[in-house]
């Protein structure tokens, strides 16, 4: 898909262009995906200044209001699936096949959040009566926005994190103003042609391309209570930093952990989870905080597993993104696959063997894997949002959930055991926000809690969780009420 014209953003509801552009290449092919406007100083002020201007305006918007245009959004992208999806893969270099998967957790995420929208804050009333001093009164507690919410998005899910963004904040009345990654603004943009055609207030939402050097403004502004960040640790936390007395929600970096227990140990059980491990650790390109970037086997099944892994990653289709067959493209762009580079040339310099992969092509990478990995390389310490991923014999499940927990990450964690204590002891034991019991640490059904602890971030995103991170509880006591 390319597009000669020149892309407006979305100031307030409208489309507006400013002084400046900028290209969207592809990382696949370095074509031109899309051109696109830059908001001017004014025009940010502008659509900062509406979001303020109608928040009180837009928190006391019916709830089938919101529900109806959260509806429509939803609608419009499952109609226009195939579009959108060419669209992500054109400026990402996402496999068509993820692209058009991405598409439609975007569709539920919005789906969702309708019908959140129509069930939230219904309010909890509590007996007040149960002490001597609180005869006839009864509390009622309600959620209420904290205000604009300032939702800046990642590159590697372009439309589902603009989602995971906006919809959730316009379930509780709660102006946005979305920053897409400048990598990829194209399918945010989109987000805001679908508001278009609902009946929200205009000044309740804005679509800005600005650049990341002009964020630090808009990050200090006083009107944006709450900000919304997706991306590494080393930002996120220099946001929070930055603004101590705002509400932040920080979705940052992994370092996705699969633990092979002693008794997932059938022929059966280790091609399960070789294919598994395979497919989640080079799926978009291994651009995921939760991809598998480390392998951690029990030494009972050590030997028998790592060569089906190895087969596995062999095996993934690699190549041009909108080939349907292809399982694994291009990284966003060459700087990223030359750093992916040097941190496995580290490794295997400080003695790591490379079982597969290591070879760069462009903003290409091979699907790698490495054993015998040095504690104090990059590649053990950081999140290579690569696809590349390491295997690790352990001796037991304590030894297991300790290098599990070894890492200054902590998102999420994959289990594979048919043991249910085993589980329920990991659940325990493992320092990580969600923890996925006979499968890879990259399941995330869009509808539940996730977030991390450690140096992955606070808050937690799923529509549900996301609109009580946007919202805080306000009492209301009722007085000589006979109860």
């Amino acid at each position: 898909m390319t597009s000669t014209s020149t892309h407006a953003f979305w100031l307030a509801g409208r489309q507006a262009t400013g002084d400046e552009t900028f290209d969207v290449t592809s990382p696949w092919d370095g074509r031109t995906v899309g051109t696109v406007s830059v908001p001017t100083d004014a025009q940010v002020e502008e659509a900062v200044a509406a979001a303020y201007a109608v928040k009180d305006e837009f928190a006391a918007t019916p709830a089938h209001v919101r529900a109806a245009a959260l509806n429509h959004v939803a609608d419009r992208l499952g109609e226009r699936t195939e579009e959108i999806a060419q669209l992500i893969s054109a400026e990402n270099g996402k496999p068509i096949k993820w692209a058009r998967g991405e598409v439609g957790r975007a569709v539920s995420v919005f789906r969702f959040a309708a019908e959140e929208a129509r069930r939230f804050n219904g309010g909890e009333a509590q007996r007040l009566d149960t002490d001597a001093g609180g005869v006839g009164r009864l509390a009622l507690t309600r959620r209420f926005s904290r205000g604009v919410v300032l939702g800046i998005a990642p590159f590697n899910f372009p439309l589902n994190l603009c989602a995971h963004k906006v919809a959730p904040a316009l379930a509780v009345g709660a102006p946005i103003i979305l920053k897409p990654a400048p990598a990829t603004p194209l399918s945010g943009l989109i987000l805001g042609e679908l508001l278009a055609e609902t009946d929200i207030p205009a000044g309740s939402w804005s679509v800005l391309t600005v650049a990341n050097d002009k964020m630090p403004a808009l990050v200090q502004d006083e009107r944006l209570p709450v900000i919304s960040f997706t991306g590494s640790d080393k930002v996120g936390y220099a946001i929070m930093d930055s603004v101590p007395r705002k509400h932040c929600t920080l979705e940052l970096g992994g370092n996705g952990a699969a633990v092979v227990l002693g008794d997932f140990s059938s022929e059966e059980d280790l091609d399960w989870a070789a294919t598994r491990i395979a497919t989640f650790s080079n799926y978009q390109g291994g651009q995921s905080c939760i991809s598998v970037q480390r392998v951690i086997a029990d030494a009972s099944v050590y030997d028998r597993l790592v060569p089906k892994i190895v087969a596995a990653v062999e095996a993934q289709v690699t190549g041009d993104p909108s080939d349907p067959s292809t399982e694994v493209g291009p990284l966003v762009d060459e700087n990223a696959a030359k750093r992916v580079e040097s941190w496995v040339d580290e490794a295997v310099e400080a003695g790591a063997r490379l079982l597969t992969g290591g070879k760069r092509d462009g903003a290409s990478y091979a699907p790698t894997v490495l054993a015998d990995l040095p504690a104090d390389v990059t590649l053990s310490c950081e999140e290579v949002f690569g696809p590349v991923l390491s295997v690790q014999k352990v001796d037991g499940e304590k030894e297991a959930f300790e290098a599990v927990n070894s890492s200054k990450y902590g998102l999420q964690a994959g289990l594979f055991t048919h043991d249910i204590q085993a589980a329920f002891r990991g659940h325990r034991a493992l320092e990580v926000g969600g923890v996925i019991v006979g499968d890879v640490p990259s399941y995330r059904a869009d509808q539940m809690p996730y977030g991390g602890v450690k140096q992955s971030g606070v808050g937690r995103e799923g529509v549900r969780y996301a609109m009580d991170d946007y919202t805080y509880e306000r009492v209301m006591v009722l007085t000589g009420i006979d109860l």
